[in-house]
């Protein structure tokens, strides 16, 4: 049985089973990525709120948390071939 994962109080889920195992808010159909594009192309939380109003603003600052904490890990780049 594959293992389902929460963060920041459950507000972001991994489940292997939805959305091909990417991050989602609160195990709905609402990825992180989808959140994070939306916000970079400028939209507003309000936008976000009206376009999914089973979000809270705690979701979307939980997409952002998370993505943060994805980036605060340390990366190498390794020439290939």
């Amino acid at each position: 049985m594959p293992q389902n994962l929460e963060f920041f109080n459950g507000r972001i889920t991994l489940n292997p089973d939805l959305c091909n195992g990417h991050p989602t808010v609160r195990g709905k159909r609402i990825t992180v990525q989808s959140i994070l594009e939306y916000l970079s192309a400028g939209d507003s939380e309000s936008d976000i709120l009206d376009e999914f109003p089973e979000l809270e603003p705690a979701d979307i600052r939980a997409c952002l948390m998370f993505a943060s904490q994805l980036m605060n890990q340390r990366y190498d780049c390794a020439k290939v071939a």
